[in-house]
């Protein structure tokens, strides 16, 4: 009977801690949106050699977006590669068009530019940047960094 009691105390316990870990959504959040930010990077930067002429990388606070100005005109706005962004919750409510490759920061994640300034990151038309930058990505507690390199362009 106590080594029963034991498991059930125990399975609790665990379930306990389970459920809290399940229900947070930051460290899956915080994962997803710096996969969908690098590929973004480098989508720009195929873009730019592509199609010969200037990507931006447009951060604001609330999304990052790709376009061929800084200012971000319906139609200097870098199409989506699948045909539509991602459609998350975030992203429905900081990016109007379905079709532009824009994704809206999650509210329980931050980031900061490090080499970079929002509206002036750009990949020129030989796919280089026009400085290296350091996006870092902060949620549940981890730092996730990703890295433009200055001379070539490359994003890891």
């Amino acid at each position: 009977m106590i080594e029963l009691v034991v498991v059930i105390v125990l399975m609790g316990i665990l379930g306990a801690v389970a459920t809290a870990r399940y229900f947070d959504s930051a460290g899956f959040d915080a994962s997803t949106y710096t996969e969908q930010t690098r590929s973004m990077l480098r989508y720009a930067q195929k873009v730019a050699v592509a199609q010969h002429r200037n990507v931006y990388v447009v951060f604001t606070s609330k999304r990052i977006a790709l376009c061929f100005t800084t200012v971000c005109a319906a139609s200097d706005r870098v199409l989506a590669p699948a045909g539509s962004n991602s459609g998350g919750k975030t992203t429905v409510t900081e990016c109007a068009d379905p079709t532009w490759y824009c994704e809206g920061t999650p509210a329980n994640l931050g980031y900061a530019l490090q080499g970079g300034t929002p509206g002036n990151f750009s990949f020129d038309a030989l796919g280089q940047p026009l400085s290296g930058m350091i996006v870092r990505i902060t949620g549940d507690g981890l730092t996730r960094d990703i890295t433009v390199s200055a001379e070539t362009g490359y994003v890891y």
